[in-house]
């Protein structure tokens, strides 16, 4: 989860957040696929960033295991499941627990932030 706050934090830096926050603002009805996008960028980030702990033997391979756990276990999908008992994706705000691994996973793979473009069309 850490590295998932390092992604924000870099999307800071770049100038992300503030475009998406412009945009947000701008469209309501697409605060919340917007909002899955940013998220599921963070968790990419946050994947190139353990990729890069990885590499540098900070962390091992049961460190990125529980990484993906994590990221699963706070999906949208799961959390909407286990308050409500139903799941409605028009009302995610940070993607599926599978959008989130896979997102994390495709950063740890490539180590590459051009990687992590989830604003583009195609994924």
């Amino acid at each position: 989860m850490i590295a998932h706050e390092i992604g924000h934090q870099v999307q800071k830096i770049l100038g992300i957040e503030q475009q998406v926050s412009q945009l947000r603002r701008s469209n309501a009805q697409a605060s919340n696929p917007l909002s899955v996008r940013l998220e599921s960028q963070a968790d990419c980030l946050a994947g190139v960033w353990e990729h890069s702990t990885q590499q540098r033997q900070v962390i091992d391979t049961s460190d990125i295991s529980a990484g993906m756990d994590a990221v699963a276990a706070v999906g949208d999908d799961r959390l909407q499941k286990m308050s409500r008992g139903y799941v409605s994706p028009e009302s995610f705000t940070h993607g599926s627990s599978a959008e989130r691994a896979e997102w994390f996973r495709r950063g740890l793979e490539s180590a590459e932030i051009s990687s992590c473009n989830t604003f583009s069309l195609q994924h």
